[in-house]
């Protein structure tokens, strides 16, 4: 199955090489990438074009015209993947708070399913280690307010 992951990206040159390393690691062979750059400064964009060519073509990149927004940034790219004939569409962030080694799982699951979901709020989910606790408590009261307000 022809799967595209859309990675919104602003100033994750760090980050981003490391992922796309990772995620090519796994057992997908059909697995393509698809970098939405909002025109980072540190040089993002220009890493992406470069993973392009490393990798003929499987890494994929947008860019953007400027810090756009990560939501627009999802809806282009899922937008960009249908073109590029995709049957599955995944998004996941840069800074690996989206574990890399939860995909082949989610993917055997969508040959029965229509749609896959990942959440930090189940059974076995997870908030990251690595965000301070205004972070964890943002995320938190978000979640019980979402809850509260749509039953």
């Amino acid at each position: 199955m022809k799967t595209v992951i859309v990675i919104p990206t602003y100033n994750e040159a760090e980050n981003l090489p490391r992922l796309v390393s990772a995620l090519f690691a796994l057992p997908e062979p059909e697995l393509g990438l698809l970098v939405v750059d909002d025109n980072s400064p540190d040089g993002t964009g220009k890493i992406a074009d470069q993973l392009s060519l490393e990798t003929n073509g499987r890494v994929q990149v947008m860019h953007r015209a400027g810090k756009l927004g990560l939501g627009s940034a999802y809806i282009q790219g899922f937008q960009r993947a249908i073109q590029l004939g995709a049957e599955a569409i995944g998004q996941m962030d840069a800074d690996f708070s989206h574990p890399v080694e939860k995909i082949p799982e989610m993917m055997r699951t969508l040959n029965d399913c229509d749609a896959v979901l990942g959440s930090r709020y189940v059974a076995g989910g997870k908030l990251d280690e690595r965000w301070p606790f205004w972070r964890k408590w943002l995320s938190g009261f978000g979640n019980f307010y979402a809850r509260t307000i749509l039953g």
